[in-house]
């Protein structure tokens, strides 16, 4: 008798690919949302920067005053510090303030941001002075430490050429140009710039801040929901220098601007 044989495919079936939500947005996978930095939004600080990226907006302002921490006086040596926090009706629940106990959060993101800035200035051009980085979340809708990095600069800019002309500092500290952007892996596709819906259900979340000349000054990635291959933290790392390419150009376009009275 025969043995009874069973006949295998010549080919397997092809798996279905799996579905990409479109981005609620209508932006390509490659795209920022729309950036703009609006100069000397309030009145007394050297430089005040409202910056938006989409609906996400950051209060940004920097000052200049004399005087440094204990451990740096005598050394003739400036220094930098920065601060972060969301308003209560920044998020769609009202947050509570970071008053009684500190956030965690924000304690971490204002580290960040102060070493971020701290790579593109010259702390002995302070010469004792303390440069303070105010960054207050007016508006949250994904990306607010990359968009308070990105207005701190221009910020920065304009509080330093502010104590330039009160004869507080000789020259300009700025030494660099620095932005910073994130990046992430929704539905295993690679998206920059993500909003709060993208951010949520990101697989992976990644956050890049790089000088001018194409160094990396700070990189932050997490698996979320899934690891990632090099391969595909490759294509994050190109979305993210494509888009702070796009940022420093908007950042320079705007110091160049007059600067609103």
């Amino acid at each position: 008798m025969k043995k009874a044989t069973t006949k295998m495919p010549t080919k397997m079936p092809a798996k279905t690919p799996r579905a990409v939500a479109p981005r609620a947005s209508g932006r390509r996978s490659n795209q920022l949302r729309p950036i703009s930095f609006v100069r000397n939004f309030t009145r007394h600080a050297g430089g005040a920067v409202l910056t938006s990226f989409g609906d996400t907006r950051v209060l940004c302002t920097a000052m200049i005053e004399k005087g440094v921490p204990d451990w740096l006086k005598g050394k003739g040596t400036g220094w930098l510090t920065a601060e972060y926090a969301m308003l209560p009706s920044s998020t769609l629940g009202r947050k509570r303030r970071d008053t009684a106990k500190p956030d965690g959060r924000s304690v971490e993101i204002q580290r960040l941001i102060g070493r971020v800035l701290r790579s593109v200035i010259s702390l002995d051009r302070l010469s004792e002075h303390t440069l303070f980085i105010d960054c207050d979340v007016i508006q949250a809708d994904g990306g607010t430490r990359t968009a308070a990095i990105t207005g701190a600069y221009v910020a920065l800019c304009d509080a330093a050429a502010t104590a330039i002309a009160k004869g507080l500092i000789a020259a300009s500290p700025v030494t660099g140009q620095v932005a910073a952007v994130s990046v992430g892996i929704v539905n295993g596709t690679p998206m920059l710039d993500l909003d709060y819906s993208e951010d949520s259900r990101a697989d992976v979340d990644m956050n890049v801040a790089m000088l001018a000349d194409g160094t990396f000054v700070e990189i932050q990635a997490t698996g979320e929901h899934a690891t990632f291959s090099p391969p595909q933290l490759q294509a994050m790392l190109a979305l993210a220098a494509d888009g702070i390419a796009q940022l420093h150009k908007a950042q320079t376009h705007a110091l160049r601007e007059p600067r609103p009275a």
